[in-house]
């Protein structure tokens, strides 16, 4: 895993091993993953598209194209494949106020 994601494994690794990552579902199917990150701020990601909202995603992967994902994005799909995710099920308008918060933060 370190030959192919670089220094993003090891750290993604680590939040798996301290079940750092959480599934968000809503009724109708609408699916986010919340990570607890290393320094203690959460961080939602999709992985229908790829995204995180933290900065080294914003920064390494989108601006500078250094990396393919931040530490996040592999603790998610390392966690789906592990079947090593939490779960939360959450109302419409709880996932409503998830994605409207994380606007705000980076707004």
């Amino acid at each position: 895993l370190k030959f192919i994601f670089g220094p993003s494994a090891v750290p993604a690794l680590d939040l798996v091993d301290q079940r750092s990552v959480t599934r968000v579902r809503s009724p109708s199917g609408r699916t986010l993953y919340q990570v607890l990150g290393s320094s203690g701020k959460l961080y939602t990601c999709y992985s229908s598209c790829h995204f995180c909202t933290c900065p080294a995603f914003g920064f390494s992967v989108l601006q500078k194209s250094e990396s393919l994902l931040c530490k996040h994005i592999l603790a998610v799909y390392l966690s789906q494949a592990m079947g090593a995710c939490q779960e939360l099920s959450v109302s419409e308008e709880q996932l409503t106020n998830i994605l409207l918060a994380e606007e705000e933060d980076e707004g």
